[in-house]
Order: structure tokens, then sequence, then C-alpha cells
């Protein structure tokens, strides 16, 4: 007995046709018209389609970043995910100070026995000692086929162009992939004191502290490492056109290179969000800033001709109003562990976007959007005709799958895939709002956006997790997806 899915409309990167489709454990056993029903619990999609769960490659759950955590852990923030139907998503582990790569692994790995999806992981490099170079090629056996390395965050994450060659020459040797945050960090770590001595300390100041200037910079020296040492290249949350621009020509030359943007991006400018009036705009403090609606249109276009290959979110979320309760002493006793203290006493809550007031640079950096990227891209993406609906799966989850090395088995819907199924109302309309959304964070960016095009139920290998409003899954339940080398590059 299995789960059949009739009379809806089945889309995938390539296809979007009429089909129903059988579920048997937790794969997909058939897919055809008018199969049989016998035996099998039905799912009527009459007026639905049916796309694979959705992928978001680029999140920070539980980071320890800028004096605080993030607040979303591998429970809240996969329940959010789901949710905005994202079935899988892949995390970065801070290899730590001093310490192994294997010694960041057995931390995430902790983290997530609270999964709820399926989840991968990318390694961020921050000490690339001779023993850690030669630890990379152990990554392959664990499932881990992805670097990290930043080109920025002075003196905390980032790393100089030697180390970053290295790592590439090493991971085109066994055909993994690296990733890179692109921002001079050189300038920016001059650029900020400067800033603030002169009184400048607004959040608005932060995109001054980091124009695009280098981040084109950075992002062209990146994809030259690429070209020179033939490693395949992703370059993150990508933001602007000089960017963009250095992307492009690294793909000309037919160097293995490729980028994403994320949500927020699209959608948030300097002028109106990280400018608004007291306080307001550390909301919408993330690293690279957010830009212009110039570079909002270069974004648009890029996703719709493949220079850009995916959209993610780099969720990572503060209270925007923390700080409330005694939370150093909390985090003291704990160790350093903030799991259990909502649950302890609300009062608690852990430090937040307030760390910054009166000096931007100590706003923490990030912002949330792991559940409303599916929602927010369908209709500004589709509804909007800037592309298809194949295109809208390909961008946020087959591609994902493929780049990073998870397809077939995720992102899509084929006989063999796992059975990640979402189940999208084209017509139902939904409201975003912080009062409604899942993600544990006192303010969404999109607050008040409506949108046309949901989820109304959502399957993870076959089981369903979300239906409508309600949650129906399974803390613990999500699994470690171990991922390939040698992947495509798109």
């Amino acid at each position: 007995m299995g789960t059949l899915f009739k009379n809806g409309t089945v889309i995938t990167a390539s296809d979007m046709v009429k089909a129903d489709v059988l579920v048997e454990g937790e794969v997909v056993s058939l897919i055809g018209r008018d199969i049989p029903a016998a035996g099998h619990t039905v799912v009527d999609c009459t007026g639905k389609y049916l796309m694979p769960g959705g992928i978001d490659v680029h999140t920070h759950l539980d980071l320890p970043f800028g004096g605080t955590d993030s607040n979303d852990d591998f429970e809240s923030g996969h329940i959010a995910a789901a949710f905005g139907g994202t079935t899988g998503h892949i995390d970065f582990v801070i290899q730590p100070k001093g310490g192994s790569l294997a010694d960041g692994l057995k931390i995430w790995r902790k983290k997530a026995e609270i999964a709820c999806v399926d989840y991968g992981f990318h390694l961020a490099i921050t000490d690339l000692r001779q023993d850690v170079l030669e630890e990379i090629p152990s990554l392959i056996h664990e499932g881990v086929t992805s670097l990290k390395l930043f080109m920025a965050y002075k003196n905390v994450f980032m790393v100089d162009d030697t180390t970053l060659f290295k790592a590439m020459q090493v991971a085109a040797k066994h055909g993994m992939i690296v990733m890179v945050h692109a921002e001079n960090g050189d300038v920016e770590a001059q650029l900020t004191p400067q800033l603030v001595a002169s009184g400048k300390t607004d959040p608005k100041y932060h995109a001054s502290s980091r124009p695009p200037e280098i981040e084109g910079e950075a992002t062209n020296r990146a994809v030259m490492m690429a070209g020179l040492t033939g490693c395949s290249l992703y370059v993150v949350h990508m933001t602007c056109e000089p960017a963009v621009q250095a992307l492009q020509r690294g793909r000309a030359l037919g160097y293995p290179v490729m980028g994403e943007t994320c949500t927020q991006y699209l959608f948030l400018t300097v002028e109106e969000h990280l400018a608004a009036p007291g306080f307001e705009g550390a909301k919408f403090v993330c690293s690279p800033p957010i830009r212009t609606k110039h570079d909002q249109e270069v974004l648009w276009k890029a996703l719709r001709d493949s220079t850009l290959q995916i959209v993610s979110t780099d969720h990572c979320d503060f209270w925007y109003e923390g700080g409330k309760g005694p939370w150093q002493e909390w985090h003291q006793k704990q160790g350093g562990n903030w799991v259990g203290f909502e649950a302890q006493d609300p009062s608690y809550r852990r430090p937040g976007k307030e760390l910054g007031k009166g000096n931007f640079a100590k706003i923490p950096n990030g912002m949330p959007g792991l559940e409303d990227r599916m929602m927010v891209m369908w209709h500004h993406g589709v509804n909007g005709g800037r592309f298809s609906p194949s295109r809208f799966v390909e961008l946020n989850c087959t591609n994902p799958a493929r780049i990073f090395g998870m397809y077939p088995r995720k992102g899509t819907i084929a006989v063999g895939a796992d059975a990640d199924i979402v189940v999208w109302d084209p017509n139902k309309e939904h409201t975003i709002s912080a009062k409604t959304h899942h993600m544990r964070v006192d303010y969404n960016v999109y607050e008040g956006m409506r949108v046309r095009g949901v989820p109304v139920q959502v399957y993870l290998r076959g089981k369903k997790i979300v239906d409508g409003d309600k949650w129906v899954g399974e803390k613990g339940k999500g699994q470690f997806i171990p991922r390939s080398p040698h992947a495509p590059v798109l």
C-alpha cells in the first residue's frame, strides 16, 4: 500500500505534465496517467501542482557569530523550512580555531540530532594548517564534498589568497567544490573604522563599509584562481553588477564557475530598508549588503539567462529586540550552550541586533528567510512573468541537488527519487508576517507581502510533515544526506 497523488500537474526542471505519482515507502515508484487507486491512500491534487521539495544550500542554523548565536536551530529552522516547501538544506560547519575539520563536523552532527527535514553540510575552513590541508580528502568519506572559504571578516573567518589557492588545488584534485564569500576583507577592515571614527555609525553605513566594488574585485580574484586550478567554484550570495560581470567573464572563458543570489537581494534596498529611520535598518544588515534597484534587475536577468544557477537564503536570523533577561549568566552556566534557555524562562532571550546600537559594525550580520524563499520566488518570478514554473523548480530544487551531489535522489520527482513532494496551490494567497511565520525571530523582512501560490501539503520521503497550517512531522526524523564528488558544473 502506498500514497497516490492523483490529478495533479507534475513540475520538474524540464517538464510540466498532468500525471499521477505513486509513492511506496520513501521513494517514488511510478509516474503515469490513471494509476489505479485500489489499495493506496489517495491525495486528490486537482488544480494543484506537484513539485520536488525545495533545497536551500546556504543556511546558518545555531551559528555562533557576532557576540551571540543565530536563533533558529535544527528543529525550529527545519519546521519553518517545511512550512515554506523546503525539505532539504545544506548548513555550514565552521572549523573551530586550532581544531580540525573533524572537530567541526562533530559539533554540527550533535546540533543536527533534532533535525526534522533532510540536510547536508559544507565545511568552512578558517585555519588551513598543513594537517588540515591533508585532512580535506577525508571529508568525502563523510559525505561532505564542498568547502567554504571567507575572503572577508578579517581576524574572524577571513583567509588569505595563498590559503584559498591551496584549498582550490586540493579540492580540484578530489572533485570537490569550493565556495567563497567574495568581498575584499582588507579594504572593509580599513573602511569600517574610518566610518565609525567619523561618526557614521547608523545601520545604513554598513553598505558604505562594503561597497559593490570590493565584492566585484574579490569575485574576480576567486574566478581567476578557479581558472588557474580547474577547481569548481561557487560564489555565494552575489548581490551586485560588478560581481555578476566577474562571473560572466569567467564563464565566457570556460572556467568552472557558478553562483547564487539570495532572496533578499532581489527585493530589499539600501535606500528603503537599510536607511530606515532610527535603528530599524539593523533588521536588514547582512554581508554583503543589500544594494540598489539597478542591481536587483541585474540579478533577475542573471537568473533568467543562467549566469546564476541557484536562489538560496543565507538564513541567519537574530532577534531585533534581543537581550531580555540575564542571558549572559545563562550562557555561562550552560557552558556556552543556548539550547533550552527559552523553555527555562520565556524572559531569557539571547542578544540580537541591539548589540550594534551606536555602532553598525557590531550589528550581528544576517536575516531570516528560510520559510519565505519558495513563496516569494514563485509569486515574483512565475506570477511576475520573469521565468517559467520549470525554471522555478530548476533554481530552487534541481540545480541545488545537481551542483551539490544529491541528484537524482533529491531535487526532482522521478521514479527512484526520494518522495520529497510539495503539493502547491497556485491560486491560494498568503500574507507574509512575523505574526504567522514559524521562524524563531521577531520580524520578517517581507512583512505584509501578499503572495499567490503556496504549499498546502509537504511530504518528506513519503511521510506528510505539513498539512495546511499544521505541523505533523517528527523531531529527529531528518536524515543526513551524504553527497557525491565530481558533481557537474552547470
